[in-house]
């Protein structure tokens, strides 16, 4: 056997898969460096920007305060010239004592109806939106000290802050669309990628196969020509083994193609697989089979599924390091799926390793690629359109996996 430490393609590919998660982790972590730099700035601006609008109304409110004395007429020209008209861009509205709108700049109205009633709606639910953002600016009154002479400026930010203030919100989301759609094109990039070297290997596996095992059929019909050997046992088992190998070359030669699924009983192809395993696994270990309905039927690949089952069980079988039980118990489901339960008595799997246990190149052997519970998953779901999962884990106590087929 090959042992993971002296395996060069094992270390590289389970130090790959191992580390594929912090690298996730990682980037996930520098994209909300980024995100947050990126709002914290953009409001440092706008706060910025949101004082000089303020000093900007202060001071428009103080140029018409200024204005509406007598004395300073002279100025009126070169006042509203510069200070006042100048305000394009900040949304204000200007009323009496008694809230009545009196004067108003860069409020959307629209001019072409000459409708008055409208326009002071539309300058009232503005002055509720202002009254939210800021308090309204006292204008007093220049000839009386009459309140009712009293003038109030209410204003909000202008557009530009608006759209500077939701700006790197919509720069995030655009950058993290981009960054999915392109994590999505890779990853689809990468499995094909992985599914035509996975394609490859295992039809070159097939084809490695497939002369020692025509080596051995020949020797098996010498066997059967030997009057002492005919019918020795070791001669009927060596039989069922180069038909498993057989059965074998077959699934590897076929992966890449379609499976064909046909309505098999499910009961009896466990029981045949339990059968072969129990003659060829130690009297330690014991592997019982409950069919709760012998009846049940599923649309299966029968040397997949067989596989499965088998792979399940030999990593059982590992985990009781050779010693205990498994059971497998076949029952229906409440909406009429076929229920599989595989339970061994081995030494159970951390709660912190349950997600990682189907991902290529796990493994808690000293020995082995990692890779048969990644193809469990593969032909359970992607096959045969189930489902493969585990159950239950208890530490010393045994793992159950669970595979749900739709009928």
């Amino acid at each position: 056997m090959v042992n993971r430490s002296e395996n060069p393609f094992m270390g590289n590919a389970s130090s790959f898969y191992q580390s594929k998660a912090a690298l996730k982790w990682i980037a996930l972590v520098f994209s909300l460096i980024i995100g947050i730099a990126s709002v914290l700035y953009t409001n440092s601006i706008v706060e910025e920007l949101k004082e000089r609008e303020e000093r900007s109304i202060e001071l428009w409110a103080k140029t018409l305060e200024y204005t509406s004395d007598p004395d300073n007429s002279e100025n009126l020209i070169f006042i509203f010239q510069e200070i006042v008209t100048p305000n394009n861009s900040i949304p204000v509205i200007v009323t009496d004592a008694n809230g009545n709108p009196s004067i108003f700049r860069n409020i959307k109205v629209d001019s072409s109806k000459n409708d008055k009633e409208a326009m002071q709606q539309i300058l009232k639910n503005e002055l509720k939106i202002m009254e939210q953002e800021y308090e309204p600016i006292l204008i007093t009154g220049a000839e009386s000290n009459d309140s009712s002479d009293n003038q109030y400026i209410y204003y909000r930010n202008s557009d530009l802050i608006y759209r500077l203030k939701y700006y790197p919100y919509i720069q995030l989301s655009v950058i993290a669309a981009f960054v999915f759609f392109g994590y999505v094109s890779f990853s689809y990039s990468r499995k094909a990628e992985q599914n035509q070297v996975w394609v490859g290997l295992a039809k070159e596996t097939a084809h490695q196969l497939g002369t020692p095992l025509s080596s051995l059929m020949a020797w098996l019909e010498i066997m059967k020509i030997d009057d002492d050997l005919k019918d020795k046992e070791v001669t009927k088992e060596l039989e069922k083994d180069i038909s498993k190998l057989e059965l074998i070359t077959s699934r590897f030669s076929s992966i890449g193609s379609v499976p064909v699924l046909k309505d098999e009983n499910i009961s009896k192809l466990i029981q045949s697989t339990v059968n072969y395993l129990q003659k060829r696994t130690s009297k330690k270990v014991a592997i019982n089979f409950i069919s709760k309905d012998d009846l049940v039927t599923a649309d299966i690949n029968k040397p997949l599924f067989d596989w499965v089952i088998e792979n399940l069980c030999k990593n059982a079988i590992d985990a009781m390091s050779g010693e205990g039980e498994i059971t497998i118990t076949l029952k229906e489901g409440k909406y009429g799926d076929a229920l599989i339960d595989i339970s061994d008595t081995g030494k159970g799997i951390p709660s912190s390793k349950i997600k990682e246990i189907f991902q290529p190149g796990f493994s808690t052997k000293k020995r082995g690629w990692g890779l048969g519970l990644t193809l469990a998953k593969r032909i359970i779901e992607n096959y045969h359109n189930g489902k493969i999962s585990v159950k239950e884990s208890v530490i010393n106590k045994g793992t159950t996996f669970r595979i749900i087929l739709k009928r």
